[in-house]
């Protein structure tokens, strides 16, 4: 052999064979694209504002799963859209696993320990205007920040530090407002002022708020980051607990050290039910939405049969009768399953749904004063939420609504934390029969109790078909949260709309009481309206219902991503 070939022959095998020393650099994140509606994503969310957007498809581009990405936009709302997210106020969580399983998260908020029945009565037994709303008092214990950290211990994948930064960074550095967070600032303006004891970030002393303004927060920075390094003890322990009990002391506020140590978010059961090919997976009581949207749902599918065209009169007039028999059902039967008990199987049967809709007549609407809560035979939110809708590359789905109740909340915040308190404790039933701040009545199943949590409207949800993942959804708007979610899910499941045209599509609302149905102004063909009131229905104009933040996934298995038009809401994620 030729011992120069061989020793040339020698040091390219070893070339060749032993590993380099400089190493490959790492593959490069997908591009994450954002618009108020994308298609033929791999991954995507949803959500009310850009920033949060943003960060939640940056993380699942840097490889987080659905529960990592939420987790981040959760923190990024509670900044970058005050209005609604928060870590002083409460929510649900729905998610589908890429196998199939399914789980829900009550994190709703709790009346505190020292809450009673008739703490909004005066003397004479009637409510006292504005206590459940614009005071201390009308704060329930917060539950954003246990149900963030019990949701990613149990799915998240990255450490919570590199979720929760950019939400710090956020709050640190300011974020540029939008037109429309700007007109709600100035809106409040005055309320801040009134109601706080010392100057909020909320407010401007030199001039109105205008598109772009930068908003910084620096002591919601300095709360985050106790939350960063302690976990949840850096919010209802500590430096936080305590500025949130010298908050209620200056406000006559009931939330004391006890119920923030105390407080706990639950794992319960989804409630499921099918429509056709198609499953819902949606939350259990103390939400009224997966009941609400099960009962209408119902009694359409077994007691209208006709073929009936989109938002024409006789659909409708067959979905309003349908939704005030489910709100009048709501108002009497709901509540918090831990202190009532709450009869869901039984108002979900179809043999009492098909009861229900005895009285429905084609010829006429049913006055809500002649529809009661039905008899089971084996024995009753300013509309700003939001929600975030995220589906990962390996199919993993998560639907999360949060909210403060009203506006802001009761638009005061906690002085030297920098979070808005939630009003949810209207979402009692104060009074039995009196309406809270969205028109909804209710009973002994929603009384005040210590401990106990409140009926909510919120309805995240999830839906299947043929058992592959079909559509994440859930809208903000208080008692209008329901019909917002049933007509998404109407409108792709049902009437076969992209999920673009179902989003944008006109929406209408009635919930049993007030007697009216709500509809979007100038939205509906005239003639159609008439039809409908010559029936007996007294239709309301309204601006606008609902901002649905969805993700639809096609057959090929891309996803289409939507953030409602009506609003700043939007869409992102990577191809």
């Amino acid at each position: 052999m030729n011992k120069k070939f061989s020793f040339f022959a020698f040091i390219l095998w070893l070339s060749l064979a032993a590993p380099s020393c400089k190493e490959a650099a790492p593959p490069s994140p997908p591009v994450v694209i954002m618009a108020q509606s994308l298609d033929s994503l791999k991954a995507g969310v949803a959500c009310a504002h850009p920033e949060a957007a943003r960060i939640g498809a940056e993380i699942l581009a840097a490889g987080g799963n659905a529960i990592d990405a939420a987790t981040a936009m959760q923190w990024a709302l509670a900044v970058c859209y005050p209005e609604a997210g928060n870590i002083g106020g409460g929510g649900f969580m729905v998610l589908r696993n890429s196998d199939g399983s399914s789980a829900t998260l009550d994190f709703r908020e709790k009346a505190p320990s020292a809450a009673s029945a008739n703490m909004y009565l005066n003397a004479e037994e009637n409510p006292v205007e504005g206590s459940s709303t614009d005071t201390h008092l009308s704060s329930g214990v917060p539950g954003s920040v246990r149900g963030i950290f019990d949701a990613h211990e149990r799915y998240g994948s990255m450490p919570m530090d590199q979720l929760i930064n950019p939400a710090i960074a956020l709050a640190a550095k300011g974020f540029p407002v939008t037109q429309k967070q700007a007109e709600y600032l100035n809106l409040d303006a005055e309320v801040f002022t009134n109601r706080n004891r010392a100057p909020v970030a909320f407010v401007r002393s030199d001039r109105p708020w205008q598109d772009g303004d930068t908003l910084v927060q620096t002591e919601l920075a300095a709360t985050l980051k106790r939350i960063r390094d302690q976990g949840p003890a850096g919010f209802y322990e500590g430096v936080t607990a305590a500025l949130i009990a010298d908050e209620m002391a200056a406000g006559a506020g009931l939330i004391s050290a006890y119920d923030l140590k105390n407080y706990n978010a639950i794992w319960r059961e989804p409630l499921t039910f099918p429509f056709g090919k198609y499953t819902i997976i949606s939350m259990p009581p103390p939400s009224s939405g997966g009941v609400a949207l099960a009962q209408i749902m119902g009694m359409y599918s077994d007691c209208i049969k006709e073929e009936l065209r989109h938002n024409s009169p006789e659909y409708i007039h067959a979905m309003v009768e349908s939704e005030r028999r489910a709100y009048a059902d709501r108002s009497y039967y709901l509540g918090d399953p831990d202190f009532t008990d709450v009869p869901v199987k039984a108002l979900m049967d179809s043999l009492y749904l098909r009861r229900r809709m005895d009285n429905f007549t084609w010829a006429a609407a049913t006055p809500s004063s002649a529809v009661s809560y039905g008899t089971i035979a084996t024995f009753t939110e300013s509309m700003e939420t939001t929600h975030l809708s995220v589906i990962d590359a390996q199919g993993n789905a998560v639907s999360v609504t949060t909210t403060l109740n009203d506006n802001f909340g009761n638009k005061i915040v906690v002085t030297g934390a920098g979070f808005l308190l939630n009003n949810e404790m209207d979402d009692f039933s104060i009074k039995p029969g009196v309406p809270n701040m969205f028109g909804l009545v209710g009973g002994d199943a929603n009384a005040i109790a210590p401990g106990k949590r409140m009926l909510s409207s919120m309805t995240p949800a999830i839906v299947t078909k043929d058992g592959n993942l079909f559509l994440v959804v859930g809208s903000p708007g208080g008692s209008t949260i329901i019909t917002s979610v049933l007509q998404t899910i109407m409108n792709t499941a049902h009437f076969g709309m992209t999920l673009t045209v179902a989003t944008a599509a006109p929406k209408f609302h009635s919930q049993w009481l007030p007697d009216v149905v709500y509809v979007e102004e100038n939205r509906f063909d005239e003639n159609a309206l008439k039809k409908l009131e010559a029936l007996g229905h007294k239709i309301m104009p309204v601006p606008s219902l609902g901002r649905v933040d969805a993700i639809r996934m096609r057959t090929d298995g891309t996803l289409e991503a939507v953030g409602d038009p009506r609003s700043d809401n939007q869409a992102a994620g990577y191809r």
